[in-house]
């Protein structure tokens, strides 16, 4: 079956607790019902995910949300109105309806309102919520085509919803709340100045390799299976790598002088958001190229600059 649009294929999968994958605005998940813990089981076994790792509940509309979540800070509220369908996830008091497997057992859950058409009209006929990770084995890259997912899992997902490529590029910001204060837990395409002009000054706590709260706060994820490094000064790096098969991973410029196998530019004009939605893809090319190593730029530490750096910070810890 692989790669298809048909819906009904989807959901006639889903509703015998097959996992596929789906699109969505931020990157491909890997989907199963929320309500079965069948279906969660299947999810963790496929992406060889830790099981102290939670996973993101994906609902159809804000409206739904009280049927996974309860004590809802005012705040939340003020942000899901602001932002879904968007690629902002809220962790906030689960309902019993919501098993613990999907929360690494926490009282917790995480939950947004993607924003793909393709997905949110899947979500409608379903009678559950999905739980969807990233359609990537854990750790590795995370996938913006279906493509990827393919490459990724092959014969073992039956259905690939192909949603063409992701619109943002890169996950979702994650916001808890802490003493009824919102906390950052996940740095994501949504900028936290876009985010904090809703609800004023945020706390952070974006690193746990113990116990998170919430997805995407392990120190090293994200990462191509080609060393990586991060770097503010790139020529610095080529100099003491000169004779290796080396790979770009640039913001704007490309570099002159030293010989290097093969330079990705994300923004030739400076756009953040052009660069944050073609990261990953970029980083998968890179991967593809049999590279001794990968060289990638720091970024501007602000906006979804301050994003990239994360990704990549997480990526290239060896």
């Amino acid at each position: 079956m692989g790669i298809t649009r048909d819906l009904s294929l989807a959901k006639e999968a889903l509703d015998r607790n097959a996992i596929i994958a789906i699109p969505t605005e931020t990157v491909y998940g890997l989907a199963g019902s929320a309500f079965s813990e069948e279906a969660i089981a299947k999810i963790f076994a496929l992406k060889k995910r830790p099981f102290y790792n939670p996973l993101i509940v994906h609902i159809h509309s804000a409206d739904y949300l009280t049927e996974v979540a309860s004590d809802l800070p005012e705040s939340a509220i003020a942000l899901a109105h602001a932002f879904w369908p968007g690629p902002l996830t809220l962790v906030l008091k689960k309902k019993a309806s919501i098993p613990d497997l999907v929360t690494a057992g926490k009282d917790t859950v995480a939950v947004r309102v993607p924003d793909h058409p393709l997905t949110l009209d899947l979500l409608k006929q379903l009678d559950y919520p999905l739980a969807a990770p990233s359609a990537n084995p854990f750790g590795s890259i995370s996938p913006t085509r279906a493509s990827h997912v393919q490459g990724y899992f092959g014969d073992d997902l039956e259905v690939i919803l192909d949603g063409g490529e992701c619109q943002r590029g890169l996950e979702s910001t994650i916001i808890g709340f802490e003493n009824g204060l919102p906390i950052v837990y996940r740095l994501g395409s949504l900028s936290i100045e876009r985010i904090q002009a809703e609800v004023g000054p945020l706390l952070s706590r974006t690193l746990d390799d113990t116990s998170p709260a919430a997805p995407g706060m392990l120190s090293r994820h994200y990462a191509p299976a080609t060393d990586t490094l991060l770097s503010d000064n790139v020529e610095q790096l080529l100099f003491s790598h000169s004779g290796k098969r080396i790979g770009l991973l640039l913001f704007q410029k490309e570099r002159h002088g030293r010989p290097v196998v093969h330079q990705e530019i994300l923004s030739p004009s400076g756009d953040l958001e052009e660069a944050a939605k073609g990261l990953y893809a970029a980083m998968h090319r890179l991967d593809e190229l049999g590279l001794d190593l990968i060289i990638a730029e720091r970024f501007p530490d602000w906006g979804l600059g301050r994003t990239i750096n994360d990704k990549l910070e997480r990526a290239t810890k060896i």
